[in-house]
């Protein structure tokens, strides 16, 4: 072939089957249509594969190399670089779900995304580490597909820049063994080739034969090979699940073995021969030579295909979650014979055009420049790995990550975290970790303070700080520093959001001010007090009598009333109630006294008032107290004081010897008792408005109190 018709940047992918290993060289015309330009087949000569896994190394290197000496024959020019597929025999997949709770609830970055994603990987590593027996060895993650995402707990297509506290993905990761991957490249490179990308087996497959727009639906592709058939499902735009089963066209091989006392290679053409010709003749061992007919070999694998496919399809419902799916393609050369798709299509109960051989309608893409190849279910795998090359450029590189040199495989977007991930880096130690949270109370609500965020990782590579989403390539040298933890949480009673640091009552008509209670673990605490981690608090938001009038340095004396009401010393007394306080002579003759019931500046006020025609006389009047002396109690008359009439319950009272009133004022007048909870609440209102004790009055209001049954 003249090497100058094709362009210089073809393809060479490469099919390492246990049967046989299958070249092709080709190129994308366009974003459809892919040109086959030359391709090459040999079989192994010996069994140096079982099952997809490489066991002679040096005798599928020579196979390799026949394959590749053969296509540069055929092209007129040598070929370097090659792209490959590893079995699903040896694949291990896990999926998790992985979750991250957002610190603020803003918008969803890129890199809060990935960290969720990296979250999965690494929680299926750790799933994979606990089923793996230690004698296995190493595993690689080769690659990861988030089945779907979840925002707030709700199913999601996309979260980059939506809003939410909390983020989610069920994730599908994939992992290959270190021997796997040793093994075919020494092989390949063995035969004097570089290996620029690898994929799997079954997404090399299903890239041809389940197009993007057909795995919205619930599909299984099959590809049975010669030593293993490989699974893969579909469902809503994404591949849910990757299997295998170590048994395909090798066991119907070794099946027409032991039938007709043949040997392999002999059974082997058997086969392939009853696809293309009603009459097969063949020399058994014992050097006699006979003819058996195709409907004969179809006969003799019949049970083995049973046995085949009724694996498959356990297989099959165990991964799509124990339900059969919609439709089923077969592709590779082990599942031509005409019995297997009539029989998995029964073990599945499905109808048997839902199960279909896939081949030349799937290639309707693919042309072929050599006339001879016909379009074939054996050829969707060497297409799809050559295809999957302009997907992902892929391979395995190396980079020394704290002093330690890791392999990598090339995905095409390797980061400075999966190089972490490689050395078993913590992925906590990456970003920053807050301090421990405070847990508390108040008033028997749960409540939370927040550690503050430390500092994350510090990155350095080839000598500059990076981001931990900067790209790295073969033989970077990269630092990591791990990230800090914050400042634990600290807080104050102070400081908390409920926290008011007063209460006020009004004590014969004056405002006292005083500070607010707080219990912590039932201990009374300052605004000062250092909340600790379990804490339950309590805010007061009243004082009892006794505790008011310690406060303001006052005896308790019979007369006092709260809300017009008589009082005791352990009565409670909330915000805004007035408290009357009886003042007898010897208190009201001493300023000191008379200085806890006003403040400094009110006091100064009246000090400088020249006019002594504000205030009149104490009117003095007898009472009699506990101890049964009389004793003498004076009333402040104030200026300006007027009567005013309200109606009360449909009844008119007068009120009198005050300049204002207000709602509590007339149960000096009007008999209304508090002290027995008569219903559920009190109801107060003002000309038909609801109102509160302290809601002021004028002539003429329509009053209605009652308590609420």
């Amino acid at each position: 072939m003249d090497a100058i018709t094709y362009p210089e940047n073809m393809v060479f992918g490469l099919d390492i089957g246990t049967r046989s290993i299958v070249g092709t060289v080709g190129y994308k015309q366009n974003e459809h249509d892919f040109i086959v330009v030359s391709q090459s087949i040999r079989y192994h000569e010996t069994r140096a594969m079982l099952d997809g896994q490489i066991h002679d190394i040096n005798k599928v290197a020579e196979t390799i190399r026949e394959v590749k000496k053969d296509l540069e024959k055929q092209l007129g020019r040598k070929l370097k670089e090659v792209c490959i597929a590893a079995a699903g025999r040896v694949l291990k997949t896990v999926t998790v779900k992985a979750e991250y709770n957002l610190i603020n609830e803003g918008r969803i970055s890129e890199e809060q995304i990935r960290t969720l994603e990296l979250n999965g990987v690494e929680k299926a590593y750790e799933e994979l580490r606990k089923e793996i027996n230690s004698g296995e060895g190493n595993f690689y993650c080769v690659g990861y597909s988030v089945v779907r995402y979840y925002l707030n707990d709700y199913v999601m297509t996309s979260l980059e820049d939506h809003k939410g506290t909390k983020i989610g993905a069920d994730l599908l990761a994939t992992f290959l063994p270190d021997e796997v991957i040793e093994g075919l490249y020494a092989a390949v490179e063995k035969a004097g080739l570089e290996v620029v990308n690898l994929t799997l087996e079954p997404i090399a497959a299903i890239n041809v034969a389940i197009p993007e727009k057909f795995r919205l639906l619930n599909i299984a592709l099959i590809d049975v090979g010669a030593g293993t058939s490989d699974i893969c499902i579909t469902k809503d735009g994404s591949i849910i699940a990757y299997g295998m089963i170590p048994m395909a066209g090798d066991a119907l091989t070794n099946t027409l073995m032991q039938r007709y006392l043949v040997d392999f290679k002999t059974a082997e053409t058997m086969k392939t021969s009853a696809l293309k010709k009603k009459t097969v003749s063949y020399k058994d061992i014992m050097g006699l030579s006979n003819k058996v007919t195709r409907e004969e070999i179809y006969e003799a694998a019949r049970e083995e295909i049973d046995h085949i496919t009724a694996q498959i399809a356990d297989q099959i419902l165990y991964l799509n979650g124990g339900k059969s799916v919609s439709a089923v393609f077969v592709v590779g050369g082990g599942g031509k014979l005409p019995y297997f798709v009539e029989a998995l299509s029964s073990k599945l109960k499905l109808p048997k055009e839902r199960v279909a051989l896939r081949g030349e309608e799937v290639l309707n893409m693919v042309q072929f420049v050599q006339k001879e190849i016909k379009k074939d279910p054996l050829l969707v795998t060497p297409i799809g790995i050559c295809l999957n090359y302009y997907e992902n450029r892929n391979n395995f590189i190396y980079v020394m990550v704290n002093g330690e040199r890791v392999k990598l495989y090339d995905n095409t977007h390797l980061t400075i975290v999966d190089a972490a991930l490689a050395i078993g880096f913590p992925n906590e130690s990456l970003f920053p970790r807050r301090g421990k949270a405070l847990h508390y109370t108040i008033n028997g609500s749960e409540r939370l303070a927040r550690g503050e965020a430390g500092e994350g990782a510090i990155i350095i590579l080839n000598g500059k700080q990076v981001s931990l989403n900067a790209s790295i390539t073969q033989n970077d040298i990269i630092q990591i520093t791990e990230s800090t933890s914050g400042a634990d949480a600290t807080l104050i009673v102070a400081k908390l959001p409920e926290y008011k640091s007063t209460i006020t009552f009004a004590v014969n008509h004056k405002e006292v001010i005083c500070p607010k209670y707080v219990l912590a673990n039932g201990i009374l605490v300052s605004d000062t007090y250092q909340i600790t981690d379990g804490d339950r608090l309590e805010l007061i938001n009243h004082y009892t009598l006794e505790q008011l009038l310690e406060f303001m340095d006052l005896p308790y004396r019979e007369g006092i009333k709260i809300n017009h009401q008589s009082a005791k010393p352990q009565d409670r007394v909330y915000e805004n109630f007035t408290i009357y306080y009886p003042l007898h002579e010897d208190i009201a003759s001493s300023y000191e006294e008379v200085a806890a019931m006003v403040s400094e500046e009110e006091i100064k006020e009246f000090s400088s008032m020249e006019d002594d025609s504000l205030y009149e006389v104490p009117l003095e009047e007898e009472v009699t107290t506990s101890s049964g002396k009389k004793e003498k109690v004076e009333e402040i008359k104030v200026e300006n004081a007027f009567n005013m009439i309200v109606y009360v319950n449909g009844s008119s009272i007068t009120l009198s010897g005050k300049e204002k009133y207000i709602l509590v004022d007339i149960l000096d007048v009007y008999s209304f008792d508090l002290t027995t909870a008569r219903g559920s609440k009190v109801v107060l209102k003002i000309n038909g408005d609801e109102a509160e004790f302290i809601s002021p009055l004028k002539e003429q209001d329509v009053i209605e109190m009652y308590w609420e049954k």
